[in-house]
C-alpha cells in the first residue's frame, strides 16, 4: 500500500489492519455511463455483509476543496436497495444526503440509483458525449460503517474513451482501486476523449490529461508543469505521492480548479490559454493546486481531520490552508523560471491595490473569514464588510513571512513553518493555532501570540511600503502620479441598465445615500448609459458635486454626490533609489532569487520577458 493511501487511514483503521486485512471486504462501485448526451448514468454500490438492523448510506453534502454546503443529492433519482438475494429492502430518506435502509437479518446490501451529472462549474460531476468528470463526493455513496473498507470502481464507458485517476489501476483500463472511501473521495476520475502526456520529475511520475478543444499549447504546458513539479524542495523535504495527475479542462465557459490527494483538475474557457496574462493565470493555478498536495492534503487544521462529509468542518485556519497556498504559488513559479520577477511583482501590485480598495478589510479578520467561509456569499454586504481567505490570507502570510525572516535574522522563513507542519502533523493528525505559534517560536525565539492577535484575530491594515522596504522595494504610481474621480459604484456588467451591484462603504456614493439595487438614470439631468458610465465621470474632477437621478425601490429621486479622488494609472513595485546589501540579502531570503534589478533600477531581462 502506498504512503498516499496510508495517510488517509484513521487510527482505528490502522489498528484493525495490524491484525488482518483479509477481514476487510471490498465495497464495490459500478457506474454505467449509458446516456451521456443527457448527462445520465446508473450507479450501484455493493456493501459487505452487515450485522446491523439498519444500514445508513450517504452522499456528501460538500466536496473537498470547496468549503460550502451544496445540493449534491439533488442529482439522485430511482434509489433502490436490495439484499444478497436480490430482494428489495425498505428505506427512508433521513437527511439531505442520507438514506436509511431497514434490515431484518444480516446481509450484504446493494444500492443503486440514477445519477444526473451536469455540474462542471462546481467541479463535482459532469457527463456528456465526450467525457465524464467524476468527483466521488457527487457520484458515489458511502456507508459510515464501511468507510474504511477497501474499494473498487468499475466503469462501463462509451467505446474509445480513456480513463485516468490518481487511484491505482484495477482489473482493466476503466477500473480503479483504493484503500478506503477517503481516498476515493479525493481521487476524481477523468474518462472520455482526451489527450494524455506523461513525464518524470525528481523521481516521481506525472500524467497530464487534456479534455476539450482550445487554444492551449500542450508542449509549453508540459514543459512548465515539469519545471513546477521539480520545485517541491522549495519548502518540503519529500513527496506524499509516487504519481500525480494534472487534469486540464478547456470548457465552454466553466472555470476554476480543485486540489485532490495526488491530482488536480484545472478548467478555463477554451480560448483563455494563449495570451500571456491568461496563461499566467492558468499556470499559477496549476502551481496553487500542486502546493495543496502538501498544504491541505498532507497536513491540515484539526477542524478538517477527519473530513465530516455530512456537515460543515469548522476551523479558523482556512486562511493558512488557502491563503498561504496562494502566497506560495507564484514563488514556486518564480524559482522554476516559469514566471519572471517583473511578472511576480505585477501580480503582487494588483493584490495590494485590491486590498487597499477593499472596504471590508477594517471589519473582518482572517480568522473570522475562515470560520465564515462555509456561509460566505458574494454581494454588496460581503464586499463591504468581509475579507477573502485567499487574498487576505495571502497578505497575512506575507506579513508573517517578513516577520519570521526578520526575527530569525534571515535564518528562516514562512516556508520553514510549512516544512515543520508537514514533518510533525501529517494526517491523521491535525494542527491548531498553538501548534503554529509553537513552530514560530522555535524558529525565531519569540512569542508570536501578540503578532497573531494583531494580524489574525483582528482586522489588519498593512503598511506596504514599510514592509517592502525591508527587501529594498517601494510601491509607486510613477514620478508624475495623477488622480481621477472616485464614485464607489460597482456595476454587475450583466445588464444593459445601470443597476448598482455594489456601493463601497464610506465612498462618495455611500455617503450620498445610494445603495445596491438602485438604478442610475441621469447625471446632472442628462441620461447616462451602461456603456458610457465610466466616460461620463471623466467629465468631472475630484471634489465636484453632481446630481444623480436614480430609481430606488421603483421611486424616482435625485441625490447629490461629491466626487472622491483615487490614484490614476497602475501601481508598480520598484527598487528603492538606494538599496543596501542587507536589503538585498533580505530579498534573497524572502524569494530565493538574486536581486532582479540592474544598477539603474531596471528589470534584468530573462528568457520569459517579452
Amino acid at each position: 500500500m502506498k504512503p498516499t493511501n496510508l495517510a488517509f487511514l484513521t487510527t482505528s483503521a490502522l489498528f484493525s489492519m495490524c491484525f488482518t486485512t483479509s477481514a476487510l471486504a471490498d465495497v464495490d462501485y459500478h457506474i454505467d455511463i449509458d446516456q451521456p448526451i443527457h448527462h445520465l448514468a446508473q450507479v450501484s454500490v455493493s456493501f459487505p455483509k452487515t450485522e446491523s438492523t439498519q444500514l445508513t448510506v450517504n452522499l456528501p453534502v460538500w466536496r473537498t476543496g470547496r468549503y460550502q454546503v451544496l445540493p449534491v443529492a439533488d442529482g439522485v433519482r430511482l434509489f433502490e436497495a436490495t439484499d444478497s438475494k436480490g430482494k428489495v429492502l425498505p428505506w427512508q430518506r433521513t437527511a439531505s444526503g442520507e438514506w436509511t435502509i431497514n434490515l431484518t437479518q444480516p446481509t450484504a446490501v446493494k444500492v443503486s440509483y440514477q445519477l444526473h451529472a451536469n455540474e462542471l462549474g462546481d467541479r463535482l460531476r459532469h457527463i456528456d458525449e465526450s467525457h465524464a468528470y467524476l468527483d466521488a463526493s457527487g457520484v458515489f455513496m458511502y456507508s459510515p460503517e464501511f468507510r474504511q473498507q477497501p474499494i473498487t470502481v468499475e466503469m462501463k464507458v462509451p467505446k474509445g474513451w480513456k480513463s485516468f485517476s490518481g487511484m491505482d489501476k484495477g482489473r482493466n483500463s476503466h477500473s480503479f482501486k483504493a484503500a478506503n472511501y477517503d481516498v476515493l473521495a479525493d481521487s476524481p476520475i477523468e474518462t472520455g476523449i482526451n489527450q494524455h502526456f506523461s513525464f518524470e520529475a525528481d523521481g516521481r511520475e506525472y500524467d497530464v490529461v487534456f479534455w476539450g478543444e482550445g487554444n492551449y499549447d500542450t508542449e509549453q504546458i508540459i514543459t512548465d508543469l515539469h519545471k513546477i513539479s521539480g520545485q517541491a524542495s522549495m519548502i518540503w523535504d519529500d513527496y506524499p505521492f509516487e504519481r500525480y495527475v494534472y487534469m486540464v479542462h478547456a470548457t465552454s465557459g466553466a472555470r476554476g480548479a480543485t486540489e485532490h490527494l495526488n491530482s488536480t483538475v484545472i478548467q478555463l474557457p477554451r480560448f483563455n490559454f494563449r495570451e500571456r496574462e491568461d496563461y499566467l493565470r492558468f499556470i499559477s493555478t496549476a502551481s496553487h493546486e500542486f502546493i495543496h498536495t502538501w498544504n491541505v492534503k498532507s497536513y491540515r487544521p484539526q477542524g478538517l481531520v477527519p473530513y465530516d462529509y455530512q456537515s460543515e468542518n469548522m476551523t479558523d485556519l482556512l486562511w493558512v490552508a488557502e491563503g498561504s497556498t496562494s502566497y506560495f504559488q507564484n514563488q514556486l513559479l518564480l524559482r522554476a523560471g516559469v514566471m519572471t520577477a517583473k511578472e511576480f511583482f505585477e501580480d503582487l501590485s494588483l493584490r495590494i491595490v485590491l486590498n487597499e480598495n477593499n472596504p471590508g478589510r477594517d471589519t473582518q479578520s482572517v480568522a473570522e473569514a475562515s470560520l465564515g467561509q462555509w456561509s460566505s456569499t458574494w454581494g454588496d454586504y460581503a464586499i463591504n464588510h468581509s475579507v477573502n481567505i485567499y487574498s487576505e490570507g495571502y497578505l497575512a502570510s506575507m506579513a508573517l513571512d517578513f516577520s519570521v525572516i526578520q526575527d530569525s535574522q534571515l535564518a528562516h522563513s514562512y516556508r520553514d513553518v510549512h516544512k515543520a507542519l508537514y514533518q510533525n502533523f501529517k494526517i491523521p493528525m491535525g494542527y491548531n493555532v498553538a501548534d503554529v505559534q509553537n513552530i514560530l517560536t522555535t524558529l525565531t525565539g519569540k512569542d508570536y501570540q501578540p503578532w497573531w492577535q494583531k494580524f489574525v484575530n483582528q482586522p489588519f491594515i498593512l503598511e506596504f511600503d514599510t514592509l517592502l522596504a525591508q527587501a529594498g522595494l517601494v510601491t509607486t504610481y510613477g514620478d508624475k502620479a495623477k488622480t481621477q474621480v472616485e464614485t464607489g459604484i460597482g456595476l454587475s456588467g450583466l445588464h444593459a441598465d445601470l443597476v448598482l451591484a455594489t456601493v463601497a462603504k464610506n465612498s462618495p456614493a455611500w455617503k450620498a445615500g445610494l445603495t445596491a439595487g438602485d438604478e442610475l438614470i441621469a447625471v446632472n439631468g442628462l441620461k447616462v448609459t451602461a456603456e458610457g458610465f465610466a466616460k461620463r465621470f471623466e467629465d468631472f474632477k475630484p471634489g465636484d458635486k453632481v446630481k444623480l437621478t436614480v430609481f430606488s425601490n421603483d421611486r424616482l429621486k435625485d441625490v447629490s454626490m461629491v466626487l472622491g479622488e483615487q490614484p490614476k494609472g497602475e501601481l508598480s513595485i520598484q527598487a528603492l533609489e538606494s538599496v543596501t546589501t542587507e536589503q538585498k540579502a533580505f530579498f534573497k531570503a524572502w524569494l530565493g532569487i538574486d536581486w532582479p534589478f540592474d544598477a539603474d533600477g531596471e528589470w534584468i531581462k530573462s528568457d520569459n520577458d517579452a
